[in-house]
């Protein structure tokens, strides 16, 4: 996962006068306010809606049952004209929505389409000029005659343009992250796109207005028993308080020293939270700035975690509390939740027994993860639920990221 983010994120001025200001229509979700999107070629699906909706007295008429792929994958094709109609259809009578919950059996990511014809012939001249490029390098040496100065530069330069035009062209998505946009009938689908709820854009003209996002979030896991195990444990933990530490595992132990830019961002952000936290007393704080990452037995009682960066290779260091919150940044950590032996993070909190977690279903470059600062702090001050605490701290819509979890729930660590 390489940074292409550049910009020095301004860190943000916490507490109630910012909501207020930047997101006053995130504040107070309600259950009415709640659409729940089933499968209705799954049986299990269906089930864990309604079970969910009984728990959270969610009307029952807010329940779109789709019928769609049961696999974890759908195409472009399928989402558009399987999705997209019946969840419109249903919003454009109930405007009262303000986040759709997809359950277990949804897919969980759209493949791309094909590119389009402009797209295919840029690629094609690239590919020639490097053929050519490297035929010539080859016959030098060969030759053994000296390559034309720069030549071997203009390869390398070629190959990060290549490289960079794919990276715009990347029309993979989560499921739930264009979801967020399905009252929006067209933009753009290469990349991604800026969020306007995101604080860190406040300042900032974005292509979107706030009317045209909707919250997402995903109660899914490798089975039945596991979505049941998440709703639960929220409501537990909501009446009883969510006890435990917070563990953070940062890089570095002064990243302000360094150039704040990709990596180095977040880093901060780590360490800043957990300065807040602590300053605050809201929670016991653990921060490892260490280059090692905690290791089995590290971690006992986790109520909150964030950390990086191990690639799809979740460590068991955790004893997750019920109702504990947690990410790994890392590139492709939510590309499934049901293949057994797969070690991708998300699955394997959630296996272990997290009740919310976010990740990517693909490379998401790591300025696409939520800001640790902001989520976490926004999440802990007890005022916003878990699905508004991830919009205000995510950055860019249509891309590959996915919240699992309650929308509804919200932390109480008072009790």
């Amino acid at each position: 996962m390489q940074p292409i983010f550049k910009r020095p994120l301004k860190f943000i001025l916490i507490g109630l006068l910012a909501i207020a200001i930047f997101c006053p229509q995130t504040f107070a979700l309600e259950p009415n306010e709640v659409l729940v999107i089933a499968n209705k070629n799954m049986g299990k699906s269906i089930r864990l809606a309604q079970f969910y909706m009984d728990k959270r007295q969610i009307p029952k008429k807010n329940l779109v049952l789709l019928s769609i792929t049961t696999k974890e994958t759908c195409s472009r094709k399928e989402y558009e004209t399987k999705a997209i109609p019946p969840i419109r259809k249903f919003l454009h009578k109930n405007k009262n929505i303000r986040v759709i919950v997809t359950m277990f059996g949804v897919p969980l990511k759209i493949v791309p389409p094909q590119n389009i014809p402009e797209e295919i012939e840029t690629l094609r001249q690239y590919k020639l000029q490097k053929k050519a490029m490297e035929a010539q390098l080859t016959h030098h040496e060969t030759a053994k005659s000296k390559a034309p100065p720069g030549k071997l530069t203009q390869l390398s330069n070629l190959k990060k343009t290549i490289t960079e035009y794919l990276r715009r062209i990347d029309k993979t998505a989560s499921f739930d992250s264009e979801l967020m946009l399905i009252k929006k009938k067209k933009y753009d689908l290469n990349m991604w796109i800026p969020n306007p709820y995101y604080l860190g854009f406040r300042d900032k003209k974005t292509v979107l207005s706030q009317s045209d996002v909707l919250m997402t979030s995903r109660l899914d896991g490798a089975n039945e028993t596991i979505v049941k195990r998440i709703i639960n444990d929220s409501i537990e933990a909501e009446k009883t308080g969510l006890k435990g530490k917070a563990y953070f595992d940062a890089r570095w132990k002064n990243p302000n020293k360094k150039k704040v830019s990709g990596y180095t961002i977040y880093d901060k952000s780590i360490h800043e939270i957990s300065r807040i936290l602590s300053d605050n007393n809201r929670i016991p704080v653990v921060l490892n700035d260490t280059n090692e990452l905690f290791k089995k037995g590290d971690s006992p009682d986790t109520a909150l975690y964030c950390g990086w960066y191990s690639l799809s290779k979740y460590i068991d260091a955790f004893t997750w509390q019920k109702g504990s919150v947690g990410y790994h940044i890392a590139s492709a950590e939510c590309t499934t939740l049901r293949k057994k032996n797969s070690q991708v993070w998300c699955k394997k909190m959630l296996d272990n027994g997290i009740a919310a977690t976010i990740g990517p279903v693909g490379e998401p470059y790591v300025q696409a993860f939520p800001v640790p600062e902001i989520f976490f702090n926004y999440l802990t001050e007890g005022y916003l639920t878990l699905a508004e605490s991830y919009l205000i701290s995510l950055p860019y819509l249509s891309w590959k990221m996915v919240l699992i979890g309650d929308p509804l729930y919200r932390l109480n660590l008072k009790s």
